[in-house]
Parts: C-alpha cells; structure tokens; sequence
C-alpha cells in the first residue's frame, strides 16, 4: 500500500515466491518500500521479508509477541505504525497463533489469518487457541463498523476483501453464541498440517539479520561501550522511531535521526555529515538490524568513522545499561 505514486510503500505478509513481483511492481509504480509487516510466523509459505530487506532495506516489523529472534521493529497493542501519508493502528488478535496481529487503516483493516472471508484460521498450532480468537474476534474485530473492508493474508478459494457486514452475515464459523461453541468447532476441524510446516515455520522464525550479519559492518560490542561509560568519545545515534523510543527509553546522550531519512542525513548537506566532523558516530536501533543496513548507507555515502552497536538497545537493556526517559 502507499497513498501516492513517487511515494513511500508497505507490504503486508509478502510470500516469498512472489519477491520478484512485488519488486517489478515498486519499480513500475516508483515506490520506495520502507516497511514489511508479517501478521504472524506463517506456516504455509516462508515469507519474502528478509528478500525484501536485503533487496530494498526496508524496515521488518511484527508484534511484541513474536517468537522470532530478530526483527526490525515490534509493535505492541492499539500502537500507530506510519508511513508518508497513512497511519494504521496495531490490534493484537491472537487465536490463530499467539502472536497474531491484525491491522487498521481508516475504512479498512488487515486481518492475516484470524479473520478470513467465510471462515477463520485454524487455532491447533503454533500456541493457537480457540477461546482467544474468539474474543480477538468477537471483541475486537466484529466491533468495528460494518462498513470496513476486510483483507485477510489469503483465501483459498481467490477471494480478496469482503466486509464486517458481510463476515457478520455469512461467515458460518461466526454463527455461534458463545466462545465455548466456537472452541467445540475449531477442536473438532481435524485438519492435516500444512504441507510447508516443516519448512515455513524454522525458515520464518530466523528471516533477521542475527549477529552473525551485524558484524559484516564495524560495530562496537555492548561491553565495550559500557566499559567506556559515560567516558565515551563517540557520538550516539538512535536511528528508531519516536514511538519506539517513547515506549523503552534511549541511551542518554543519544541524538535521534530516524531509519527513514537515514540517507538524506548522509548527503552532503546532512545532519549526519556535520556530526562526523567532530566526532565518530556509534548508531543503534532496536536489535542491530537497522543500525546494519544504516552504516552500509552510510558507508555508499563516503562517510568515515561510523560503527554500530550489534543487538542494539535491546543488547544495551539487557546488560544493564543506562536508559534514559524520552517524554
């Protein structure tokens, strides 16, 4: 989705197999993709998020509550994810997996596989659970207006968007009267596993860029900044959003210059240059992954003297690091 052409994009629980496609399509309609959202850890297709991030340095995100080791940014519950021109809203909606998420955008929301159009997702997996998507269901998402267009991650019978209306209407699995009715349904489906399984799910789980990869750019290891502290020569940068940093708190002395304009920081005129007359500059996000990709912009741009903190603030929480209150 983007809310112009020449804009800025995001993509929605992209499958692998299609990574080309969605590439061609971004060139055709000159979009910049700047953000990947899986609703949760899929099993049936491995996910295109990590051929996208290497193809495009997009920004991955999913729910606080995925299992996986490392994404860009997690949302948590009724937060705003933005990009330039649409704003949607993170509702966590566990049942199918208990790190489902759907998401709302003004008239329209996408469900992944909790709601689906005629039917629900299966709940037998994946810590799924019949009496959470009951209540994901029917006390989240049935709540809003009718009127608002359902997009569900797939259908298997080609269908794209429905309604709340006509979900409410004609969704058989909807017609129940209470959550322990709806469980007795969801038990007794006795579906196969998905063919993928076995593949889709270990392969989804380590999509990040682990350690591993955040060491192909200069780094400073979080024991070594600590040991330094607060004597440190180099210049903090904290490349998350203001709503991440609201949220946990930033490294004091951090000066804030988002993952999304990282590149113009760079140009010749930028604040990034200026900085790195005077100092070396040490940047860090969330886990490592943006601050990876964010040196390699930096290092396309000439510019000497940037390192990144692998594991980012969650590596510097976890060793006791100092936190600073960001209002």
């Amino acid at each position: 989705m983007a809310s112009r052409s020449g804009g800025e994009a995001l993509l929605i629980d992209p499958v692998l197999e299609q990574t080309g496609r969605y590439l061609k399509l971004l060139e055709e309609l000159d979009l910049k993709l700047v953000k990947v959202i899986d609703t949760h850890i899929h099993a049936d297709h491995v996910s295109a998020m990590g051929k996208l991030r290497d193809a495009t340095r997009c920004v991955t995100v999913m729910g606080e509550q995925s299992p996986t080791e490392v994404v860009s940014m997690r949302v948590g519950d009724n937060e705003k994810l933005t990009i330039e021109g649409l704003t949607l809203r993170a509702l966590h909606t566990p049942g199918h997996t208990s790190e489902s998420y759907s998401f709302l955008m003004d008239d329209r929301v996408f469900t992944g596989d909790t709601l689906l159009i005629r039917g629900t997702g299966r709940t037998d997996f994946q810590n799924g659970d019949p009496y959470d998507q009951y209540h994901s269901l029917f006390e989240r998402l049935l709540k809003l207006p009718e009127q608002t267009f359902v997009y569900p991650g797939h259908d298997y019978k080609g269908d794209t968007v429905s309604t709340i209306a006509e979900e409410k209407a004609y969704n058989p699995r909807l017609n129940v009267s209470s959550a322990e009715e709806y469980a007795e349904i969801m038990n007794n489906l006795n579906l196969p596993n998905p063919k993928m399984m076995d593949v889709a799910v270990p392969e989804n789980l380590k999509l990040g860029l682990r350690m591993e990869a955040q060491h192909r750019v200069p780094s400073v290891e979080v024991d070594a900044l600590l040991a330094d502290w607060p004597n440190v020569q180099m210049q903090l940068v904290d490349i998350r959003e203001e709503s991440e940093r609201r949220r946990d708190g930033a490294i004091p002395g951090s000066i804030h210059l988002p993952y999304g304009r990282f590149a113009s920081h760079c140009s010749d005129s930028g604040t990034l240059r200026s900085l790195n007359r005077n100092a070396d500059l040490l940047i860090y996000c969330a886990v490592g992954e943006r601050s990876t990709l964010a040196v390699e912009i930096a290092n396309e741009y000439d510019l000497k003297g940037l390192a990144h903190l692998p594991g980012g603030f969650r590596a510097w929480k976890a060793a006791g690091g100092e936190i600073e209150a960001i209002d």
